[in-house]
C-alpha cells in the first residue's frame, strides 16, 4: 500500500527505559509501515540530556513551538540514586516541567475506556478529564537546605527597589526551604483553556485548590478563574447548558468519588499530577490514559502520562519476557498524528490515527491484552500476551483496517 505523506514535521521526543523500547516498536510495527513519517527527532533519554547539559530538552520545546505538534515518550526525572546510576553531572529537573514552562498551557488527561475493564469506583459511568495547570509551582521551584541558626525570609524587590520581607522560619535545628511562584498570565491561560475545552466538549468545569490555607497564592487562582468566567464565559456556559464552580480540593475529592463522571476537573500543577494518576488507576490502569498539553497559542504536545516502567526495563535487560501496556504511548502517537493532519488539512493522516486507536481498543476487547489489564479484565475469553505480541496483534488489525 502507498504510505500516507506528511507535509509538516511533528517533533519527536524519545525517552527512557522500557518506554524507549516500546517507542521504537510502536514506530516499527504501527507507524512506519503505513506512514511516511516526517518528524524532527530529539533524544530526551537521560544519557543524552546529561551530554547536552539538558539543552536538548529546551531545543525540543522550542521546536514544538515552531511546528505546533509534538509527541513525547516517558522520561526519567533523576533523583539522587539516578545521579549515581547514570553518572550525571547534576540532578536535572523534570524534562516535562522544563517543556511545560516553555510552552505554558494546560495538560488535559482522560481515561481510555474499553469493555471488560470496569472502574474501581462503581458510580463512575463517564470519563473524568483532569485539566492540569502546566506551569510553575513545585515543578519550577527553588529549594535549599537550611542549617541550624539560619533565618529564612521571603523577599520581593519591586521595580523601584522597594523591598517587602516576611519571615518564614528561624531554624532552631537543621531544615529545608522551598520557594514557588506562578504568574497571573499563566493562570489566566489555564482558566481560558479549561473553559474553552468545556465548551468544545459540553462538560462542566470544577476548579479546586486550598484557598482557606493558602490565602494569597491559591486564592489568586480562585479569583482569576472567577474573574475570567464572569467576564468572558458565563453567558456562553449558560447557553451551552453547562456550569463552572469552585470548591476546596478536599471537598472536590469527596465529590469525585460520589459522582458518575463526565466533567472536567481543573487542578493546580501538583494536584493534577496526583489526581490524574488516581483517576487513571481507578479507571483501570495508568497506561490507559490520554495526555495532551495545549498551549495558549495553539501548540500541542502529546505524551503518555505514566513513567518509564523501570521494573520491566530491568527484566528486559536480563532477557526476561515483559508484558508492558503500550496503549497510552500509542494514543500519544495517534493524537499527535491526528492533530498534525487536522492542522495541515491531511484527511488521510487523521483517518489513520482513528484506525490506529480503533485497532488498539478492538485488540483489547477481543481478549488480547497485556498483564496489567489481564488481571482486572472481566472478559471471559482473554489472553495475556507479551509486550511485542500485543503490538503485533494491533498491527495485524491495523493492516486490515488500512487495507
Amino acid at each position: 500500500m502507498d504510505k500516507i505523506k506528511m507535509n509538516t514535521p511533528i517533533v519527536e521526543m524519545d525517552g527512557d527505559e522500557m518506554t524507549r523500547i516500546i517507542w521504537q516498536q510502536i514506530k516499527d510495527i504501527l507507524i512506519l509501515p503505513f506512514v511516511d513519517l516526517n518528524s524532527e527527532y530529539y533524544d530526551l533519554g537521560l544519557v543524552h540530556r546529561n551530554e547536552t547539559k539538558d539543552q536538548v530538552t529546551i531545543d525540543s520545546a522550542n521546536a514544538t513551538k515552531k511546528y505546533g505538534v509534538a509527541v513525547k515518550c516517558a522520561t526519567i526525572t533523576p533523583n539522587a540514586q539516578r545521579v549515581t546510576e547514570y553518572n550525571l553531572s547534576e540532578m536535572y529537573k523534570s524534562p516535562n516541567g522544563t517543556i511545560r514552562a516553555i510552552l505554558d498551557g494546560t495538560v488535559f488527561r482522560a481515561p481510555i475506556i474499553v469493555k471488560g475493564v470496569e472502574p474501581y469506583v462503581k458510580s463512575w459511568k463517564k470519563p473524568i478529564t483532569i485539566a492540569r495547570h502546566a506551569y510553575g509551582d513545585v515543578y519550577k521551584n527553588t529549594e535549599m537546605r537550611a542549617l541550624e541558626g539560619s533565618k529564612a525570609e521571603l523577599c520581593i524587590t519591586d521595580k523601584d527597589g522597594v523591598e517587602q520581607r516576611s519571615l518564614i522560619m528561624d531554624f532552631k535545628g537543621d531544615g529545608i526551604i522551598q520557594g514557588m511562584h506562578n504568574t497571573d498570565k499563566s493562570i489566566g491561560s489555564f482558566a481560558r483553556s479549561c473553559f474553552n475545552y468545556a465548551l468544545d466538549t459540553k462538560q462542566d468545569v470544577w476548579f479546586s485548590s486550598k484557598d482557606t490555607i493558602s490565602k494569597i497564592y491559591d486564592h489568586r487562582f480562585k479569583d482569576i478563574f472567577n474573574e475570567i468566567f464572569e467576564a468572558e464565559y458565563k453567558e456562553k456556559f449558560e447557553s451551552a447548558g453547562i456550569e463552572y464552580f469552585y470548591t476546596l480540593i478536599d471537598d472536590a475529592v469527596a465529590r469525585v468519588i460520589r459522582s458518575e463522571g463526565g466533567y472536567i476537573w481543573a487542578c493546580k500543577n501538583y494536584d493534577g499530577d496526583v489526581m490524574s494518576d488516581m483517576v487513571a488507576t481507578a479507571f483501570g490502569s495508568l497506561a490507559m490514559m490520554t495526555s495532551v498539553l495545549v498551549s495558549p497559542d495553539g501548540v500541542y504536545e502529546y505524551e503518555a502520562a505514566h513513567g518509564t516502567v523501570q521494573r520491566h526495563y530491568y527484566k528486559h535487560l536480563k532477557g526476561e519476557e515483559t508484558s508492558t501496556n503500550s496503549v497510552a504511548t500509542i494514543f500519544a502517537w495517534s493524537g499527535a498524528l491526528r492533530k498534525r493532519g487536522e492542522l495541515d488539512g491531511n484527511a488521510d493522516l487523521m483517518a489513520f490515527a482513528d484506525k490506529l486507536e480503533k485497532a488498539t481498543i478492538d485488540t483489547i476487547e477481543s481478549g488480547i491484552m497485556t498483564g496489567d489489564l489481564y488481571l482486572i479484565s472481566t472478559l471471559e475469553n482473554k489472553k495475556k500476551v507479551n509486550t511485542t505480541e500485543f503490538l503485533e496483534a494491533i498491527g495485524k488489525l491495523l493492516t486490515e483496517y488500512c487495507g
